[in-house]
């Protein structure tokens, strides 16, 4: 046996508080420096001091990097991904604590004076003793503290199989890590011939609503896209309304018809994606005066299990066409009472359309030039780039006006499940009879993980080519945005997520389970490594 810096309880917990402590929120110095520090903290291990090849960073966009850790058996390919982010959200939430967020024990020690601030929920687990409080320790930086502590084992204990420890950047806003990762795993599957047999996550078990106790794991992981539109009127003055159409009178058709439309529901294995939603409705008027706002943008939220972006570009047009036939329908019953002629009909347009339109009329280098000059505003994020590409488009398109220009903005979460692979069933009823048996925890699998997660980037399926779809109508794709299907499909091997039991992440009560986390995961974890692939164990 070796000697160990990461494997009993007591080690688990220290270093997990040490890597919370270095502050990692997405978009800030801290996710800058993280991996450096972690390099640095890998490095311990003297077996990346002896290979250090093995250890490395890799740029995920400029200025953030992911690490990758392998450990190598000289008679090994068969070879066992372990995935995590290191990312946290903001910490606003703490108020006057903030300053303790990555403090988990001293946070946990102040919150006990302050306990009856606290939902009952929080107050009766934090007088349990049973959690550690603070920002990452559910989200996500247990799962990488647990993948620390396997790579350790495999090294101490020349484990016959080969492991791969990617932690990323920026999964809690566009998955930068994790999809330039992809590009690292197939460049390191050909570098050391690995063979990829399982991709491993460790994101925390959720609760399913307010109160759960259950301890999950899964075999998939939901998907996500957000299909967006543009809505374009006609100006006019507000004492001469009829003589235009405003943006925002277009866009309540189309939001009362995308707001929870089950049309978009998908159900598999007795489980189903939420409802869509608007998550941003807003016109482009950048002050206030008496034109009315002729130009309105909406971003919709819709959730995946089998659908790809090419299915839901169809469904989204065929609500847009819905949508535009009423509110043309209304529009036309108000010009009649009026007796005013009409200014047109609103028509529906993909953003394909709209560029392949724009391109003959303007030329491919006044639009190559118009996008550019979109992509320089560092103020605007990804989304709003996306949104007023499109509107800077239209607005030397204005004859094809009144419309609605249907188009996608990033992020984009293909969903994937692994649910009837052999090697995931079999490893499922391993973790569930481990657990009854040695801990008495009765583990439940769900089919898709309910919170967005890094594993979609990864063992990604479709003959049809429907991502194509997205390609096509996201104005950002290629410049600012890109996804590695073509890799992604390379990277073919199952998917599950085993991960510690926490609650309330994003929440300032964001908490650990203390069992969990450094007895009952780690066994578990390196329990189904073990008996998955053949080690056996040492003297």
């Amino acid at each position: 046996m070796g000697n160990y810096k990461w494997n009993n309880p007591e080690q688990l917990r220290s270093l997990l508080c040490e890597v919370v402590s270095w502050d990692s929120r997405t978009h800030t110095e801290g996710e800058r420096k993280f991996p450096f520090k972690l390099q640095q903290k890998l490095l311990e291990n003297d077996y990346f001091k002896q290979h250090p090849d093995y250890l490395s960073l890799h740029e995920a966009d400029p200025g953030r990097n992911l690490v990758t850790a392998l450990y190598k058996h000289q008679d090994a390919t068969d070879t066992v991904v372990l995935i995590s982010h290191f990312d946290t959200v903001q910490t606003e939430e703490y108020g006057d604590l903030e300053d303790l967020a990555f403090n988990p024990e001293l946070l946990t020690k102040e919150l006990i004076k302050r306990k009856n601030e606290l939902n009952e929920e929080s107050r009766i687990d934090l007088e349990s003793g049973d959690f550690l409080f603070g920002r990452g320790t559910m989200d996500m930086k247990m799962g990488l503290v647990l993948h620390m502590s396997m790579i350790e084992k495999a090294i101490s204990e020349d484990w016959p199989i080969n492991l791969v420890l990617v932690t990323v950047p920026d999964e809690e806003v566009n998955s930068a890590g994790m999809r330039a990762a992809v590009k690292v795993l197939v460049a390191l599957r050909e570098q050391y011939t690995l063979s990829y047999k399982l991709f491993l996550n460790a994101e925390p078990s959720f609760t399913q609503k307010p109160g759960d106790e259950n301890y999950y794991i899964y075999s998939g992981t939901i998907g996500k896209i957000m299909p967006a539109a543009l809505f374009y009127g006609k100006e006019t003055h507000v004492g001469e309304p009829l003589k235009g159409m405003t943006a925002n009178y277009i866009s309540t058709f189309m939001t009362q018809l995308m707001e929870w439309n089950a049309l978009f529901c998908e159900s598999e294995r007795g489980e189903s994606t939420p409802l869509p939603v608007s998550l941003q409705q807003k016109d482009l008027k950048l002050q206030y005066s008496t034109q009315t706002p002729y130009r309105a943008v909406a971003l919709y939220n819709v959730f995946l299990m089998k659908r790809t972006a090419q299915d839901v570009m169809n469904l989204f047009e065929q609500v847009a066409l819905k949508a535009a036939k009423q509110c043309n329908e209304a529009y036309q019953l108000i010009c009649a009472q009026a007796r005013v002629k009409p200014i047109g009909k609103v028509s529906v347009i993909r953003y394909q359309e709209l560029l392949e339109y724009a391109e003959k009329k303007l030329g491919k280098k006044q639009v190559e030039k118009l996008l550019s000059d979109v992509l320089a505003h560092d103020e605007w994020d990804e989304r709003e780039k996306s949104l007023r590409a499109a509107d800077e488009l239209l607005i030397r398109c204005s004859e094809l006006a009144p419309a609605i220009v249907l188009l996608f903005a990033p992020p984009y979460y293909p969903a994937v499940n692994s649910s009837d692979d052999p090697l995931i069933k079999e490893t499922i009823e391993l973790v569930k009879n481990l657990a009854l048996k040695e801990f008495e925890l009765e583990v439940k699998q769900i089919h898709y993980f309910n919170g967005l997660c890094d594993l979609s980037y990864v063992n990604y399926q479709d003959q049809s080519y429907g991502w194509t779809t997205f390609e096509q109508n996201t104005p950002t794709w290629g410049s600012l945005y890109n996804i590695p299907f073509q890799q992604m499909s390379e990277l073919q091997a199952p998917i599950l997520n085993v991960g510690p039991f926490g609650k309330d992440p994003h929440q300032s009560t964001e908490r650990v389970h203390i069992n969990s986390a450094f007895v009952q995961t780690p066994k578990l974890i390196e329990s189904l490594l073990k008996e998955l692939f053949s080690v056996k164990p040492t003297m």
